[in-house]
C-alpha cells in the first residue's frame, strides 16, 4: 500500500511562513538558481499562472524595470505590483499579440506550469498536449535567445516534446525540482536559447 501522500510538508510550510501563494514558488526557485532563468529588467510571461505563486517570484527577479505578464483560465486575486498584469483567459485561444503588447515586446523568459484537471487516466498525454501549445506559441511571444520552462507529467509523449523543444532550442533537459512531491510524475523542460 502506499505511503499516505503528505499534504503540509516542509515546501508547504515554507510557502505560508515566506508568504508564498503556493508551494511550486520554490519549483521556480531551484530552478532559477540552478541556471539564473531571469534577469533583473527581464520581461517574463506565465502561462497558467493560478494562484501566482510564480508570478511572486518573477516580480521579485526582475524588480522594477522589468514586466510580468500572467494568464490562467481562473482568475488571479493576488494584489501584485504595477509591474505585473494578468489576465482570465484560455493560451489556445489568445492572440499572441495581445501578450506581448502587454509585455511592452517579445518576452525573455516564457513559463508554464499548466497542468490538466488529473483523473488517472491519459493526464500525461493532456499534460503533453498543453506543452505542445506552449512550443506552438514560443515563436510569437519569446525573443530569440529567450529561455523556458514548461511543466510536463512524465509519460509516453514526455520524450518526444523534450525532442521538440531540444529542436526549437540550443539545450533542453527535464528537471525534477525538490519541491515536487515523490510521488508527483511532474517534470519540468528548461530550455535555452530559443534559435
Amino acid at each position: 500500500m502506499p505511503a499516505p501522500r503528505k499534504l503540509h510538508d516542509q515546501f508547504f510550510k515554507m510557502a505560508k511562513a515566506e508568504g508564498y501563494l503556493a508551494r511550486s514558488a520554490y519549483k521556480l526557485l531551484e530552478i532559477h538558481e540552478r541556471k539564473t532563468l531571469i534577469r533583473r529588467g527581464d520581461r517574463v510571461l506565465d502561462l497558467g499562472c493560478a494562484p501566482g505563486s510564480w508570478l511572486q517570484v518573477a516580480e521579485k527577479l526582475v524588480g522594477n524595470s522589468g514586466v510580468v505578464v500572467g494568464i490562467d483560465l481562473q482568475e488571479v486575486t493576488h494584489p501584485f505590483g504595477p509591474r505585473v498584469h494578468t489576465l482570465q483567459d484560455d493560451a489556445f485561444t489568445i492572440d499572441p499579440a495581445r501578450l506581448t503588447e502587454l509585455g511592452g515586446g517579445l518576452f525573455d523568459v516564457l513559463l508554464s506550469d499548466m497542468a490538466p484537471n488529473t483523473t488517472g487516466h491519459g493526464d500525461d498525454l493532456l499534460s503533453a498536449r498543453l506543452c505542445r501549445r506552449v512550443l506552438e506559441l514560443t515563436p510569437s511571444v519569446l525573443r530569440p535567445g529567450g529561455h523556458l520552462v514548461m511543466k510536463i507529467l512524465e509519460g509516453a509523449d514526455y520524450p518526444d516534446v523534450l525532442k521538440e523543444a531540444q529542436a526549437m532550442f540550443n539545450e533542453a533537459r527535464g528537471f525534477k525540482p525538490k519541491a515536487s512531491r515523490d510521488v508527483s510524475r511532474e517534470m519540468f523542460i528548461n530550455a535555452r536559447g530559443l534559435r
